[in-house]
Formats: structure tokens, C-alpha cells, sequence
């Protein structure tokens, strides 16, 4: 299997309620809570480990609080290469209610200075120059404060001139600075789409002319999810739309951060002609609607993840085949 560095600027630990549904200005008591280390890039490290990927984790941790990471990090074989900086990593609170809504309350993370940015490059310069270096880079989640666009920008430049492929999931201004800069793959949501394309969302043809256009700007693998509406893939191959099998949404969360993981995956471990890029979106998105089943990412290991992968349905856009798609 690869070696993966997943890279988390922003984590935050989870804490999650399930709840029948959210009585604002009431005591609310949920049916069960759950306390996670988590963050994007962490998400998507942990659902690549438990595909059997060697994955080092890195980014910015609250040294204060760091036990729950480590313990995370043990009990997934993460290698642990975050930076510590002074203070807490933040909490984030998730409301899911029986309806599928999901409430965040999202904290503004701890501040990064010029100082920690530069440990931070140091540690990924050592990870990117090792005698094993890794076969993709993950740069995944929001970015903490005092980390501006342009030093974000900078920072992808950076790993992208490594020479081993970038995927950025971000979102807002962050996934414009992302775009810009050029990596191999993202996966925005149709609302942070029309944010980039500056035109409404809400029709399948919107989408995926909004696709072809993020492709074109030099994005090798464009990814655009909209929940139960499916998702859509343009690469040099040329485009598929995946309908995702119908299940019960009680917590989207991690959904994002799982596809991204089984896209990963497949394009990590499959060559890609056609019948192998169908192979890895039926996949990634079986993988993700597991997920949206439960809290946190999603169980390829589940008793009906067969059948999940038996009701995607994968539809060929187009059959404009130019090159083998390539990390």
C-alpha cells in the first residue's frame, strides 16, 4: 500500500450529540455523545489507515491538550508528525438531529505565527525528502487564525513543487487561494462551488460545466459532492456522475472526508483505465454514504458495504478518453 501525509492546519476535537431534534433555548438531552480527535485531515488519515495505507498525520496541535490525538493516533498506526503550539486545540460541537440536520458550532482554533509556520515547513521538508517519501500529500480542513491566504498559498506552492500529488479540501477564500495554486485534486461541495464559479449550483448541468471549468484551470482530478444528488468526477478521462445508494442520513459530518480517502485509495492502488476509475468512484462513494449512517467516517468493513457498492449507480458523462488518469 502508499505512504500518505495528511496534513490538518485546523484540528479540533469532535464533540458530537445525537439528538431526535434540536429545541433551541431548552435543555436538550441527546441520545448518545461522543468526544473525537478530528479535524479533515485527520478524518481522511484514519479512514486510509484502516484501508492499510501507512499515513503520517501533520499540521498544528494545542500542546495542552494533545493526549486524545495521541491516543488516536496510537490506536489507528498513525505516525504522529503535527507541530505543538502553545495553548488548547480547539472543540467543535455537532448536533446531528434524527431528521439528518446537522448544527456546527465550530471554534476559531488556536493563533499561528510566523514561527510555527516555519517548524511547520521544516517537518514537512523532513517528511517530503525522507528515503520513503510519500506517493500524496492531504492538505484538509479550515485554516487557524494568524494563518493568512497568501501564506496559505505559499505553503501549497511549496509542497506542489515537491513533485508528489496535492489535494486540498477546503472551503470559502481558502479553496479560491487552493484552486489557484494548482494541486492534482479537489473536492468541493456545490455551495462552495458556486462561491468559485459565481453562478448558482442547483441543477446537474450547473455542476458539472462548473466541473469542466475546475479541470481546465489545471485541476487533474475535479470533485464536486452534492449529498443524496450524488457526485461528480472530470479528469483527463473525461467526467462520471455517481448516485449514492439510498440509506439513512443521521450524521453527514465525516461524509466529505471519507470519499476523499476512497478516491485516494483507488487512484492509489488501481491503474485507471476506464473500468478502474468506475471501480474507484463506486467505492469512495459507497464508503461515504457508510459513513452518513453513524458517527464518524466510513466502515469499508461493515457487514453490508457489498451491497452499498451493488446500489451505486456510476453513469459515464461522456466518451471523450484522451490519457490514463494519474494521481
Amino acid at each position: 500500500m502508499a505512504r500518505v501525509l495528511c496534513i490538518t492546519l485546523n484540528p479540533a476535537l469532535d464533540l458530537a450529540f445525537n439528538l431526535d431534534a434540536l429545541v433551541l433555548g431548552s435543555v436538550n438531552r441527546p441520545t448518545s455523545a461522543q468526544l473525537e480527535a478530528a479535524g479533515k485531515g485527520v478524518n481522511v488519515a484514519r479512514v486510509l489507515a484502516g484501508l492499510g495505507h501507512d499515513v503520517t498525520v501533520s499540521g498544528f496541535l494545542g500542546a495542552d491538550n494533545d493526549a486524545p490525538f495521541q491516543l488516536t493516533f496510537t490506536q489507528y498506526s498513525l505516525t504522529d508528525a503535527f507541530v505543538r503550539v502553545p495553548g488548547e486545540t480547539r472543540i467543535n460541537a455537532k448536533i446531528a438531529e434524527q431528521s439528518g440536520r446537522v448544527t456546527d458550532i465550530n471554534g476559531p482554533g488556536m493563533p499561528i505565527d510566523a514561527t510555527h509556520l516555519q517548524a511547520l515547513i521544516d517537518t514537512l521538508n523532513t517528511e517530503l525528502s525522507s528515503a520513503t517519501p510519500p506517493q500524496a500529500v492531504v492538505v484538509a480542513g479550515s485554516l487557524p487564525p494568524g494563518l493568512s491566504l497568501d501564506d496559505f498559498s505559499a505553503l501549497l506552492n511549496h509542497l506542489n513543487a515537491s513533485g508528489v500529488p496535492l489535494w486540498v479540501d477546503t472551503s470559502g477564500p481558502a479553496l479560491n487561494a487552493a484552486i489557484a495554486t494548482h494541486p492534482a485534486g479537489v473536492k468541493p461541495n456545490e455551495n462552495e462551488l458556486a462561491e468559485w464559479a459565481g453562478a448558482d449550483m442547483t441543477s446537474s448541468d450547473a455542476r458539472l460545466n462548473a466541473a469542466k471549468r475546475l479541470h481546465k484551470s489545471g485541476i487533474t482530478h475535479a470533485l464536486i459532492s452534492a449529498g443524496a444528488e450524488g457526485v461528480l468526477w472530470v479528469n483527463a478521462q473525461g467526467a462520471w456522475h455517481a448516485t449514492p445508494p439510498k440509506v439513512t442520513a443521521t450524521n453527514t459530518v465525516c461524509a466529505g472526508d471519507t470519499f476523499v480517502a476512497g478516491m485516494l485509495h483507488g487512484l492509489l492502488t488501481h491503474q485507471n483505465g476506464q473500468q478502474d476509475a468506475e471501480q474507484t468512484l463506486r467505492f469512495a462513494t459507497a464508503l461515504s454514504a457508510e459513513a452518513v449512517r453513524h458517527v464518524g467516517v466510513g466502515n469499508p468493513h461493515a457487514a453490508d458495504f457489498d451491497s452499498l457498492q451493488q446500489h451505486t449507480r456510476i453513469r459515464r458523462l461522456d466518451d471523450t478518453i484522451t490519457e490514463g488518469a494519474t494521481l
